[in-house]
């Protein structure tokens, strides 16, 4: 097994954090190389944590935010590989070393797996081993997601960490994302690996918080201006992603029945 170490950032949502954790007790994943990061929660997170033998805990007094959590994390428990990811996913068997091996098969430093998002209304453990087969050497080069980021140290040094502004509230993976491209360092998301992803449910509790609306972001308008970029400039960038994304979708399917980005709808996949 690489050298590797998982840490994610924790705002209540216990429920959640024990499925996460449970997945990858069952698959066998040492949780002596895990870091949790408390950001403040009002539940039974820290009591939960505290039943765990885990790498390490860090307690934050305040919600920080997610770039200082993931960053307290990183720098707690350094590795040749770092996984930063939510508290709302569930592991397949092998994810991990499978998205390690897919970034040494394609030189990658920065890597995410393939999602399915929604309702775990389904066997995800069956339908991870088939589509892991099944999609094996497809990958969407250029892309990468922050619900699960498998990052090299030599980018920590590249690039540095993530932006340690709690004011940021979810813009810090963008932020993360310009830099790595103005570095030309190149990422993509790959069908070797697969996790569930139940849908950002922190992010969502947080704008119930803050009385925001569901199409309403964290972060204040702008936080964009530190992408350095005009508005127009921003608006074709997200026309010509959307574009690219519509491609990959379409080859996909039209190659393997599926897509690398899969939502549960009414009981049935939906591909994106």
């Amino acid at each position: 097994m690489p050298d590797y170490a998982i840490t994610f950032a924790c705002y209540n949502q216990v429920d959640y954090t024990r499925q996460c954790v449970d997945s990858l007790v069952r698959h066998g994943y040492d949780l002596g190389r895990v870091v949790a990061v408390d950001n403040a929660s009002r539940d039974d997170t820290r009591g939960y944590l505290e039943s765990l033998p885990l790498g390490g805990r860090i307690y934050n007094r305040d919600n920080l935010g997610c770039g200082v959590a993931w960053n307290q994390g990183v720098l707690a428990l350094q590795s040749e590989w770092t996984v930063v990811m939510n508290n709302d996913v569930v592991v397949s068997a092998g994810w991990l070393e499978s998205l390690i091996g897919a970034a040494g098969k394609r030189g990658l430093k920065v890597i995410s797996p393939a999602l399915v998002e929604g309702a775990l209304d389904y066997d995800f453990e069956g339908f991870s081993v088939d589509a892991s087969s099944r999609m094996r050497d497809v990958a969407r080069e250029g892309a990468r997601h922050a619900v699960c980021l498998c990052v090299h140290r030599s980018v920590w040094a590249d690039v540095g960490y993530f932006q340690a502004m709690p004011r940021l509230w979810g813009f810090e993976d963008t932020l993360f994302f310009h830099a790595l491209d103005q570095a030309g360092i190149e990422t993509a998301i790959v069908g070797d690996s697969w996790l569930h992803h139940f849908g950002s449910v922190t992010v969502s509790a947080m704008k119930q918080e803050r009385k925001l609306s569901a199409k309403e972001g964290l972060g204040a308008r702008d936080n964009y201006r530190m992408l350095g970029k005009s508005t127009l400039r921003r608006k074709w960038d997200r026309f010509a992603r959307r574009r690219q994304e519509q491609a990959w979708r379409e080859q996909e399917l039209a190659a393997h029945g599926m897509t690398l980005h899969g939502e549960r709808r009414d009981g049935a996949f939906s591909w994106r």
